[in-house]
């Protein structure tokens, strides 16, 4: 099956990943058959063990073949066209990280595959698909999301393939990122936003400590402090009721139409009585209720770049842009 040739300009490794490669297109192998053990083709063809491991690990990593540990390796895929494996780690899907998903998926070369997880802002979970994808995947793009630390679940990972993406951990700094500055961007939109937000009485943020982002609740700190504006921080819409010159901050969508139905029931008129600014633009922001303002990062940019990134074997580390974008809602 496996076939050797001393007098030729192709690597050996490279002949072996030929081999298991044209014995699958042929039908020779098929998924779930058992390849010769490394140290069958070392002594069969007198390579070194390293050239072996070399054609094994390029193989595992496209997701054509598989290690089981004890028992050898096996063919998990036939589809050879595949160059390159990306493991996906998002916290959770909603629209806007449905926009970076596509967007990154556009904008990738052909023959790359994409398996996308999500954790679930569960650390157990968030461990054990790091665990489980060691050594299968050409690059880890992770979104740790508020779990913290999360640098020891990752250290296994080869750290020039690792990216990490929308939240920036300190100790995460050894790895390249796409991210968002969220105190900065929070501070910033507020401040755009001042001249709308000053004929109201009372700024309201509703914050999770499970799901947003601590910089979040630092820059609305900040601003309050700064522009010496009465303010709260809420962790639920449960039991609260709506006053005439409040204004809302609400990240998330079904909080949002939550407290924009509390506004119709307590007789409020958004944009006169009561104003709310959401974070994260999506389609559904442009048309309920005549528009909601919004502070936003640009997915579909975060995603192309992570693309480019990827394809150009770039490191570092990028601050994606946020922007204020002003609706009837204030």
């Amino acid at each position: 099956m496996i076939s050797i040739k001393n007098k030729i300009s192709i690597p050996k490794y490279r002949q072996i990943v030929n081999s298991i490669e044209e014995a699958i297109t042929t039908g020779t192998l098929k998924k779930g058959d058992k390849l010769p053990s490394i140290n069958n083709v070392k002594n069969a063809h007198g390579l070194s063990r390293d050239t072996v491991l070399t054609a094994f690990n390029a193989l595992k990593n496209r997701g054509i073949i598989q290690s089981v540990v004890g028992k050898g390796y096996y063919v998990s895929s036939v589809d050879i066209n595949v160059n390159q494996k990306i493991f996906l780690l998002f916290d959770e899907l909603n629209s806007f990280k449905e926009d970076l998903y596509n967007s990154f998926l556009e904008n990738l070369g052909a023959n790359i595959q994409v398996d996308i997880f999500f954790h679930h802002f569960n650390p157990g979970i968030f461990s054990k698909l790091i665990h489980d994808s060691i050594g299968t995947y050409n690059y880890y793009v992770i979104m740790p999301a508020n779990l913290s630390p999360t640098s020891s679940i990752i250290k296994n990972l080869p750290q020039d393939r690792v990216f990490v993406l929308d939240q920036l951990h300190p100790d995460l700094e050894a790895y390249s990122a796409i991210y968002q500055h969220f105190k900065a961007d929070i501070f910033n939109g507020l401040q755009k936003a001042f001249h709308l937000i000053k004929k109201y009485k009372k700024l309201i943020l509703l914050y999770s400590e499970d799901k947003q982002p601590k910089g979040m609740l630092k820059g609305f700190k900040q601003f309050c402090e700064t522009y010496n504006f009465n303010h709260a921080v809420i962790g639920s819409l449960k039991n609260n009721t709506p006053n005439k010159g409040d204004v809302y901050i609400v990240p998330d969508d079904k909080n949002l139409l939550r407290i924009i139905k509390s506004f119709k029931t307590n007789n409020l008129e958004l944009a006169k009585d009561v104003g709310v600014i959401s974070y994260n633009d999506t389609l559904l922001k442009e048309i309920v209720a005549n528009g909601i303002t919004t502070i936003s990062t640009d997915f579909n940019a975060m995603g192309k770049r992570l693309a480019n990134m990827i394809l150009n074997k770039e490191v570092g580390k990028i601050v994606n842009p946020t922007n204020l974008i002003i609706r009837n809602s204030l």
